[in-house]
């Protein structure tokens, strides 16, 4: 970005942006959630025929459709999202492809060492899995691709703090009753880093 004019009370921002893709999923009563967390519910408050305005209710939980967790999410003193340095947010992406991983399959370090010239401080690391294209909305979803541990450490010790997967979770969702491995959600909260999912 660079700064438009010299007085500080009228400087402003000016951004160069090529292009915007919207990775979000649509977020309505029928958005697939993690099980157990809460359903997103949204009805009309208010119409403009009764009360001069339109008003939606919405009730979601904070971890419906497409959404970021912050390291609160995993650690009692990390930081809120609304602490958290807007520099998480805005970089270079650099997708990592991971399509053609078979269900519950780990994205492993073989599949992340291709990109490591390009994963760095400041980088956001994209893994494009596809699960979401083929299987949204589906039992199948839940049964998705994951980020192995050994390689989200090696992107952090690279300095990648912001990740983000086209799927459900990170980690592994387990539905068997079998204890979850959160492992890379808690590598990522220690170093105040951000996850994006959905």
């Amino acid at each position: 970005d660079r700064a438009v004019g010299t007085d500080p009370i009228t400087m402003v921002s000016a951004w160069r942006i090529e292009g915007v893709v919207d990775l979000s999923v649509v977020l309505d009563d029928a958005t697939q959630v993690y099980p157990g967390d809460p359903e997103p519910r949204l009805s009309v408050a208010t119409r403009i025929e009764s009360e001069g305005f339109n008003l939606l209710r919405v009730e979601i939980g904070s971890q419906s459709g497409t959404h970021v967790d912050s390291p609160y999410h995993f650690k009692t003193d990390g930081l809120r999202l609304e602490q958290c340095d807007l520099g998480l947010f805005v970089g270079p992406g650099v997708v990592i492809d991971a399509r053609g991983k078979g269900p519950r399959e780990r994205i492993t370090m073989a599949d992340v060492a291709p990109y490591e010239q390009r994963l760095r401080d400041g980088t956001i690391a994209l893994l494009q899995t596809g699960w979401s294209d083929t299987h949204y909305g589906t039992n199948a979803y839940f049964e998705h691709p994951f980020l192995d541990g050994r390689a989200c450490e090696q992107m952090l010790s690279w300095g990648v703090r912001t990740f983000a997967i086209d799927c459900i979770n990170l980690d592994e969702t387990i539905l068997d009753g079998r204890e979850p491995d959160f492992s890379c959600h808690v590598q990522i909260a220690a170093a105040g880093g951000i996850i994006a999912e959905n």
